[in-house]
Parts: structure tokens; C-alpha cells; sequence
């Protein structure tokens, strides 16, 4: 008789559970890149208006990394309480934090009011939203994986993974409309913060439908167990990640680097070189990675079905080789300044980006046990964006400020494919394993379960 933790949700049930980890991502996503957006278009300008304009943006992206640097300890914290207390919890929290600190940051004083107070009060506010996403990612992903159907978990696991490209579609959709129906003086002075107060909005929606699903099963079986078993007290989840997992947390950190780059230059980096570099408008950039973002939406599905037939690991190896042979294309179609160079070079870059993001999510679950799990797919994440994601835009924009070239961007993102491409090629195929089994043996052993069909589990 198959376990209860294994039987597969009902329809309804499923779609729920994924709604709420979507649209939840969605927004925090949108919160985050809202950021990045805003920091490559306007931040200099107001944040930093005594600086050089390239150096403002460095500036700007400076402020955009320090969001990254709090997302490591978001991932202990939320990871820590999320394999303690359970996932749905502190994805509500995540949520909070994040449209509570996204909305704050629309009703800042800039530089030109308070001065040097602006910066770190926006600084400040960048962390709080960094460490909120630190928690958020590994939380949603898990509370769909541990409900979703085992034969599809790449499939359904690969939803909450579309709110990053929607939070980006929705974010750049926003700034894309008020660019277009603002002058510039507008835009500067007081439409940069209707996107921000929106947020506020979102969050009362996605807090509505995240507050309505229930805690995932396979947590509530793992969290049953370690009661039965009270005599031997649990260690801390991140010592036990560490004992028995540190191989996958290495892996997990690996994998992250081709994908975390590569999506920062294409979506915030562009905003920056076409702008400058290739002298295209900032309304045509937008408008570029507003489409593109749509597709990629579109295709991270397709690749987390695919991942359910051939397997996690050879899908995420075309992602990783195709985004490192893609870069001197993608620049030398943005340099010819026209619209739909400049289209194809975002759309294909994000096509390729999702054959590694799509399988991601159910990838980085099955590496880890039931009550480590959080903290592990949290931390091999997270940790990896400090020095993936994090400086990415102000490498790149560095890079250009010294060379005046995308050579060296290029040769930068390439890089990062060939780490991916060990880290991924030298891991395990996990696409069989059943999470509940991996709860068992991850427990007490530093692998966990062999892949086996799953299914073939019993009671």
C-alpha cells in the first residue's frame, strides 16, 4: 500500500497549492526586480546625483547587490524555522516582509530632500527585501514539490520558478507603461514610485490565497515521525544539511552560477548597455525584455516536463551550454541598435536561461531530506547568488566602464557555464527519487535514497 505521503493530491487541490506558490513568487520577484529595474533607469539619479552617470549606476547596482548579500541569511533563518515549524508559515512572512519593504521604498525621501540619509535608508530597505527573498524561493518551490505528483514533479515544481519571469514581466510591464505615458521630468520626480505602492496592493492578494493551502504533507509526515522519536533530538537542520549534504549544497551553489549571471546580464545589465553602448532607447530596452520575459514564462513548463522524461541533468547542461555560447551572439545582435536584434538576442538568452531554472526547483528538492530540506535547497541557492546574481550587474557594467567592450562580459558569463557544467555533470540524476524515501534515508547517511521509480515504495 502506497504511503500518504506519496498518494498523489487531488486536481483541485494541486492547482491551489501552486497558485499560491506562484502568484506568492510572483510578487516577491516583482518587488525584487522592480529594484534592479528602477537602479539601472533612475536610482542613479536621485540616490546618487553627485556622481558620474556611469559611476552613479555602479553606485545604484552597489545598492542592488547589498539585496543579495542579506539573502544567505534569509536562507538559514527561513530555512532553519521553514524545517521546524513547516513551509506555509514563513511563507507568509516572506511575503510580508518583502511588499512591506517594497512599499517603503516608494515613499523615500531621494538625495535632493535628506541627503545622504536617502542612500542608506534605501540600502537598508534592500536588505530587509533581500532577506525575505533569502527565505522565500526554497519555501514555495518545496511546498509544491513535497504536494505535487511525483511522475510531474519537474512539471509542477517548475511553476513557482514562472515568477520570476512573470514578477519581471509584471515590473517591467509597470515601468514600460509609466515610461511611456510620463515625460522623463514626470517619470523621475514621482511615477518611479506608483510601481513600488503597488506592491502594497499585490500582497494582500497573494497573502489571501497563500494563507488558504495546507502545509505540505510530507513535512507533516517527516515532523510526525521526529516526535515519535523525541529521545533523540533532531540537530540543528543547518548541521545536519552540513553532515550529510554538504556535497549537494556544493553542487546546488554550482548549478546556480550559469543560471544566476547569465539572467542578471540579460535582463538588468541590457538595461545599461543598450541604453549606453548601443544607444537604443530606454523605452525600446524595456519593451525588449517585457517580450522576452513573456516567452520565457511560456517555456519554463516545457522544460520542467522535459526534465520528467529525460531526466534534470541533461536539460539543465543545454541550459548552461547554450547561455555560454549564446554571449558574443547576444551582444553583437544588441550592438546593431535594432529592435528586433535586440528581441531575439533577450528572447533566445532567456530561452536558454529556463532549461536551467525550470528544473532547478525539483532538482535541488530531491538532493535533500524531508527536515533539511528547506535549509538545504535554501542555503545551496541562496549562497551561490552572493557571488553569482549579487555582483553580476556591476561586474558587467564595470567590465564595460574599463574595456569598452562586451568581449569581457562575454568571457564573464562564459565562465560561469563552465562551472555550471561541472557541477551539474558531476551530480546525480535525481528525477526517480521519492521525497519521502530521501526523508528516511537522508537522515543517516550522507546520499540520499538511489534513484528507484517511484511508486515502488512501500509501506
Amino acid at each position: 500500500m502506497a504511503s500518504a505521503a506519496s498518494a498523489p493530491p487531488t486536481p483541485g487541490n494541486l492547482k491551489r497549492i501552486v497558485a499560491a506558490s506562484l502568484i506568492g513568487t510572483t510578487i516577491e520577484w516583482y518587488d525584487f526586480f522592480l529594484y534592479g529595474s528602477a537602479a539601472a533607469l533612475v536610482f542613479n539619479k536621485l540616490f546618487f546625483p553627485d556622481s558620474d552617470p556611469l559611476v552613479g549606476t555602479l553606485l545604484s547596482f552597489l545598492t542592488y547587490a547589498v539585496g543579495f548579500a542579506a539573502r544567505p541569511l534569509g536562507a538559514l533563518v527561513f530555512g532553519h524555522y521553514g524545517d521546524r515549524l513547516g513551509r506555509k508559515k514563513l511563507l507568509v512572512l516572506s511575503l510580508l516582509m518583502m511588499g512591506g519593504a517594497t512599499f517603503a521604498i516608494g515613499l523615500l525621501p531621494t538625495h535632493a530632500t535628506v541627503g545622504t540619509a536617502a542612500p542608506v535608508l534605501l540600502t537598508v530597505l534592500r536588505l530587509v527585501q533581500g532577506f525575505a527573498l533569502g527565505g522565500e524561493w526554497g519555501g514555495a518551490v518545496l511546498l509544491v514539490s513535497e504536494h505535487g505528483d511525483a511522475r510531474r514533479r519537474g512539471f509542477w515544481a517548475s511553476w513557482p520558478q514562472t515568477g520570476a519571469p512573470a514578477g519581471q514581466l509584471l515590473a517591467t510591464g509597470v515601468l514600460s507603461l509609466l515610461t511611456a505615458v510620463l515625460s522623463d521630468a514626470a517619470f523621475t520626480g514621482w511615477g518611479w514610485r506608483i510601481p513600488f505602492l503597488l506592491s502594497g496592493v499585490l500582497v494582500m492578494v497573494g497573502l489571501w490565497i497563500r494563507l488558504s493551502v495546507d502545509e505540505s504533507p510530507v513535512f507533516k509526515q517527516a515532523l510526525a515521525q521526529a516526535e515519535a522519536r523525541k529521545a533523540d533530538a533532531d540537530p540543528l537542520p543547518l548541521v545536519s544539511v552540513l553532515r550529510h549534504h554538504w556535497r549537494d549544497v556544493l553542487i546546488a551553489m554550482g548549478a546556480r552560477m550559469a543560471e544566476n549571471i547569465s539572467y542578471y546580464v540579460i535582463t538588468a545589465f541590457i538595461l545599461v548597455y543598450a541604453t549606453t553602448a548601443a544607444d537604443v532607447s530606454k523605452q525600446t530596452a524595456l519593451n525588449a525584455v517585457l517580450i522576452a520575459s513573456a516567452v520565457h514564462f511560456a517555456v519554463i513548463p516545457a522544460w520542467g516536463a522535459l526534465s520528467d522524461r529525460i531526466g534534470r541533468r541533461p536539460v539543465y547542461l543545454l541550459g548552461a551550454a547554450g547561455v555560454g555560447l549564446w554571449m558574443f551572439p547576444f551582444f553583437m545582435l544588441i550592438d546593431s541598435g535594432h529592435f528586433g536584434s535586440l528581441l531575439l538576442a533577450v528572447t533566445v538568452g532567456l530561452v536558454l536561461h529556463g532549461a536551467m531554472y525550470a528544473p532547478q526547483a525539483a532538482f535541488f528538492s530531491e538532493m535533500f531530506a524531508t527536515r533539511m530540506r528547506y535549509s538545504g535547497a535554501s542555503i545551496g541557492a541562496q549562497f551561490a547568488s552572493v557571488a553569482a546574481g549579487a555582483p553580476a550587474p556591476l561586474i558587467a557594467t564595470a567590465l564595460l566602464s574599463e574595456y569598452d567592450s562586451s568581449t569581457p562580459i562575454s568571457l564573464y558569463v562564459i565562465a560561469a557555464a563552465l562551472l555550471t557544467l561541472v557541477a551539474v555533470g558531476v551530480a546525480k540524476e535525481t528525477r526517480h527519487r521519492d521525497l519521502a524515501d530521501v526523508a528516511s534515508a537522508g537522515e543517516g547517511a550522507e546520499e540520499p535514497a538511489d534513484s528507484r521509480p517511484t511508486g515502488a515504495r512501500t509501506a
